[in-house]
């Protein structure tokens, strides 16, 4: 397991920390695996330390819509802080890496014998619930190149390194447009020298820029966590 810690977990009180992390254990996330499936009760909650997950939601016979990201700053599984959970989207690992795991129930219990974690969980979850009502407003009236610049920060955010391998596939179904369209947004980022992309591996070569391109709701995205994080309850 890595040195580097789930922020989640970080918040909490030494003595709190120890006594949760007790009750855990690591996990590995492995690339597009799925932890999560809608309409089905979650059975584990997720911390992860590396690597990331997308929340994926299917309507009809739509393609994918990608409606939240979770890396090392969150967690997966903060709905069982409302008691038995189901949600309407399906977790994928985006980025493969490392976790800490424990059972919901176990989590549940964990939350009733300490107040500061049933705390992180629940500013967690508000948290979330903001950040996917942005992304709904993003997806409804941003451009597919502005989208796109703010996936790839979000991801290389996640990532912690200036390049990971994604297709344009996936790419089309975390943005929910036609391949078509993510081909052009990602020739013009790369011909203006702000990415790399050869075979399905992306190179973040000017982060100032990428952010420039991206639309406003990368920038709104982080304010809104730091704010809600840094709040008093």
């Amino acid at each position: 397991m890595s040195n580097t810690q789930n922020q989640l977990i970080e918040r909490l009180p030494k003595g709190v920390q120890k006594r949760f992390l007790a009750r855990c254990e690591p996990f590995k996330l492995v690339l597009s695996a799925e932890l999560s499936v809608r309409d089905t009760l979650l059975t584990h909650a997720y911390f992860p330390i590396t690597g990331f997950i997308s929340l994926v939601i299917d309507i009809d016979t739509h393609p994918p819509l990608e409606v939240g990201m979770v890396g090392r700053e969150a967690m997966l599984g903060s709905e069982l802080v409302l008691g038995l959970a189901k949600t309407p989207w399906r977790a994928l690992v985006q980025g493969a890496g490392s976790c800490w795991r424990i059972e919901a129930g176990a989590l549940r219990d964990a939350m009733n014998e300490m107040p500061a974690l049933q705390g992180v969980v629940q500013r967690s979850l508000l948290i979330r619930l903001h950040q996917q009502a942005l992304a709904s407003a993003c997806e409804r009236f941003h451009p597919i190149g502005q989208r796109l610049a703010r996936w790839l920060l979000m991801s290389q955010d996640r990532a912690h390194a200036d390049h990971f391998h994604v297709t344009q596939e996936f790419i089309s179904l975390m943005l929910g447009v036609r391949r078509v369209g993510v081909t052009q947004a990602a020739s013009d980022l790369q011909n203006d020298g702000l990415i790399q992309y050869t075979r399905g591996e992306l190179k973040v070569l000017d982060r100032a820029g990428l952010e420039a391109r991206a639309c406003s709701c990368y920038e709104a995205d982080k304010l809104l966590h730091d704010t809600l994080m840094a709040a008093k309850t």
